[in-house]
């Protein structure tokens, strides 16, 4: 039951990647405030919310196998292009990165057959098939409206209705 070498270090670094991830977002709801944008900005925000409890969940695995969860070192991101496209193909990039990550520890926990590492991992891989559909749909409703006033404002006001999930 006890997790440890290469799985618990991959699983570290994912945790550390959540954590990244959460920071990606945050600064994305900061572009979206300085754009005047505040229903973009609390998607933003809600979304940064939502990856503290995945790695939370990464945390309480390996807490509960008798791991060691560490975090790693995190740079801020980099937003080249701060326009409400840009900033979800940015999400949208990060998502995909993040689902791939996931993807590895799979295989890595099959090939150590830790079974015990499944369940989270299935729902993970569940959660990121969502995330990136959910994002590449903004994204494309985005370009739809392209740089129309009246369009991004609507898109703001419902993106702005998003509940933010409590953080444990």
């Amino acid at each position: 039951m006890e997790i440890k070498g290469k799985l618990a270090e991959a699983i570290n670094d994912q945790i550390t990647m959540e954590l990244q991830a959460t920071v990606v977002y945050r600064q994305l709801a900061i572009e979206m405030d300085v754009a005047s944008l505040p229903g973009f900005a609390k998607w933003f925000r809600a979304q940064a919310a939502e990856e503290i409890t995945h790695a939370e969940k990464f945390i309480d695995h390996m807490v509960d196998r008798g791991g060691d969860p560490q975090i790693g070192d995190m740079a801020g991101p980099d937003i080249q292009d701060k326009s409400v496209l840009g900033c979800f193909e940015s999400a949208l990039n990060h998502e995909r990165k993040v689902s791939e990550s996931i993807r590895n520890l799979y295989r890595l926990a099959q090939e150590e057959g830790d079974i015990d590492s499944m369940p989270l991992l299935h729902w993970f891989i569940s959660e990121q098939v969502e995330e990136e559909a959910t994002v590449e749909g903004i994204c494309d409703q985005v370009r739809l409206v392209h740089n129309d006033g009246p369009g991004l404002l609507r898109l703001d006001a419902e993106l702005g209705s998003r509940k933010a999930p409590t953080v444990a």
